[in-house]
Order: C-alpha cells, then sequence, then structure tokens
C-alpha cells in the first residue's frame, strides 16, 4: 500500500457495505480498504482477501490506530451513535444515507465534525446517476424555458414484504427512509428548499408494517417537484418527468450503476455506467432521443480522497444533508398529521 493512501475501515458488510461501498473504495486510488466491522468474516475476506482485518465489533474496529477514515454502512438506527464515537476518536467520516433518525442528531453530528476539524460526509451516490447529471445539463441550458413540474421516482415491484430490517417496522425502516432520502437530496442540488411541501406515506401490502408508498409534493411557489415510490409498480414507470413551459423530458429505468455493482462490475470495467436507455426530449409534435453520458458513482469517493488531501471540496457536505433530514422529518409530520407545512430557511 502507498504510504499516501488513507485507511479505511468500513462498518458494516450487508446490502450497502458489501454492493456499494466496498467496490467503490477499492476502485478509488489513494484510498485503501484495511478493516471491515462484520460478523460475516469468511464472507468478508471471500470476497475482499484475507489481509483484511475483519471484526464483529464496531467500537473497536473504528478505534484502531492506523485507520484514517470510518465509512458507517450499518443499519440506519446505528448511524449517528457509531459516527459519532468515530469523530470522538478522531477519524473522518462517510456515513450512508440517511445521515440520522433525526434533524437533531444531524446537527449534533455536523457541529462536532467542526469542532474536531474532521471531514464528515454523506454517501448520497444519487448525485451521480446518468439520468440525473443530464437532467441537471438540461436545466441548466434552459433548452426548455421554464420549469412548470418534475416528478421523480423511485418505483419497484416486491409485493411481498421480506424479513430484513429496511421492511420491518422501527426507527429509520421503510420506503420513505430507504429512497426518500435520494429524492430529496437531488431536488434539494437542483432547486434549494420549497416554500412547503405535502406528504402521503402509507403501507399497502398485506403484512407491511412499514412505509412502503409514498407522495411527496414540495412546493416552490411558480413550479413543484413530486416524489414518490411505490413497491407495487409492476407496470413500467418513469424514473423522471419533466414539464416546462416549452417541452417535455421523461427517462424511464433506474440508473445501470447499482445493477453492475451487484454483478461483480467496477468503475474500472468496460461499459460502466453507461445506460443504453435514452431519455426522450419532446417539443410540440417533435420526439427526440437523447443519449445520456455514462455514471460516475467513482467521483464521490475520488471526491473523498481530494478533500482528505486538502485539494477539493467534501462531495456532499454535512450541512447539506441536514437539509435532507429536516425535510425526512417535516414530510412525516405532514402525512401524519394531513397537513401542509411551512419549511423554513433557517435550521
Amino acid at each position: 500500500m502507498p504510504a499516501t493512501d488513507f485507511r479505511i475501515a468500513l462498518i458494516g458488510y450487508g446490502y450497502a457495505g458489501k454492493t456499494f461501498h466496498a467496490p467503490l473504495i477499492n476502485a478509488t486510488p489513494g484510498l485503501t480498504l484495511v478493516a471491515v466491522g462484520s460478523s460475516q468474516q469468511a464472507s468478508v475476506q471471500a470476497d475482499l482477501g484475507d489481509a483484511i482485518d475483519v471484526s464483529a465489533d464496531y467500537q473497536a474496529v473504528i478505534q484502531l490506530a492506523d485507520i484514517d477514515l470510518v465509512v458507517i454502512a450499518s443499519p440506519n438506527d446505528s448511524h449517528a451513535p457509531l459516527a459519532e464515537l468515530a469523530l470522538q476518536a478522531g477519524k473522518h467520516v462517510v456515513v450512508d444515507k440517511p445521515f440520522a433518525l433525526s434533524l437533531e442528531q444531524a446537527q449534533k453530528l455536523t457541529a462536532l465534525a467542526q469542532q474536531k476539524q474532521l471531514l464528515l460526509s454523506v454517501f448520497h451516490n444519487r448525485r451521480f446517476d446518468a439520468d440525473f447529471i443530464a437532467l441537471q445539463q438540461l436545466l441548466a441550458s434552459n433548452t426548455l424555458g421554464g420549469i412548470a413540474h418534475l416528478e421523480s421516482r423511485f418505483d419497484r415491484f416486491r409485493p411481498e414484504v421480506r424479513q430484513r430490517w429496511r421492511e420491518q417496522a422501527g426507527p429509520g425502516a421503510g420506503l420513505w427512509f430507504d429512497l426518500g432520502p435520494h429524492l430529496l437530496d437531488q431536488a434539494l442540488v437542483l432547486f434549494g428548499l420549497p416554500k412547503q411541501l405535502q406528504a402521503t406515506l402509507k403501507q399497502l401490502r398485506p403484512g407491511a408494517t412499514a412505509c412502503d408508498w409514498f407522495s411527496v409534493y414540495l412546493d416552490y411557489g411558480h413550479f413543484g417537484v413530486t416524489l414518490g415510490a411505490s413497491m407495487l409498480s409492476a407496470a413500467p414507470s418513469p424514473r423522471f418527468t419533466l414539464q416546462c413551459q416549452q417541452g417535455n423530458w421523461q427517462k424511464f429505468g433506474l440508473d445501470v450503476q447499482e445493477d453492475q455493482l451487484k454483478q461483480g462490475l467496477t468503475p474500472l470495467s468496460n461499459g460502466w455506467g453507461q445506460d443504453p436507455r435514452p431519455a426522450m426530449l419532446y417539443h410540440s409534435d417533435n420526439a427526440t432521443e437523447m443519449l445520456l453520458a455514462p455514471g460516475c458513482y467513482q467521483q464521490y469517493y475520488s471526491a473523498i480522497a481530494a478533500a482528505l488531501r486538502g485539494e477539493g471540496p467534501n462531495p456532499v457536505p454535512a450541512e447539506q444533508a441536514c437539509d435532507v433530514m429536516y425535510l425526512l422529518q417535516l414530510a412525516e409530520q405532514s402525512a401524519a398529521n394531513g397537513e401542509v407545512i411551512a419549511v423554513s430557511t433557517k435550521l
């Protein structure tokens, strides 16, 4: 390992740790994964090699003396306490989404990182989806004129409730805390905080004990954004539908990078991030295919390495992730009380 590499400890080797973080870290020059907090020692070492230090004692892994950065990919309810432990131990920290369970927790961590002068970042990887990057560029170009409405959806067909913590009742579980952070973060990157919001969160599948359907409307005054997700969407639905004064833009299908990671591909593989399905650009009666540039999840950890070297900004500052936590919380309040809630710009 080069002497200049930053040494990484990954906490949690479930879906997020195994599928996203470990492969992306290993594909990033300047970062070296040396330790994993997991009870699955055989599985971790089969995937990552015998040289990886594996322990089920998360606290011990976090406090290893030679670790520079701790990546937290454990269940949602453990994000805040483990991040606090790592910061108190003098480690830089990356936290998988959601940042925490509440805005209060998120703000406490943000203040602690500032006090300790440590990097604290949240893994909002969907900023690096091919379709989202194309949407950003389209809006910046003003090709379609003023925006009227954006619908952003993550739909799946999983009619059976699975026995996994994400789908069972409990803090940080359910579809809103699982996929809501992605959709909220993208909306905030594009437009900032809305003026008000209204949310409906439901449990629609037989036996469901956590949210498995949501629709959240963000009101920006002269335009709006609808965020939605369902576990009962068997028919194809658009990932994005943008309505503007001079036309529409629409994209079907999810970004390919998650599926590629599940197949064992990495950013070093041929065809990485390349979505073969074009978006469609509609002007009056004309429909034009719009090919997408490849998605680039690798840019997140490349930016983390640069930030640790003092050569670039934090790709997702904790302050931005606090805004996501704020809207996650407000939406739960809106859904519980059936009300439209004003959004404050002063947190």
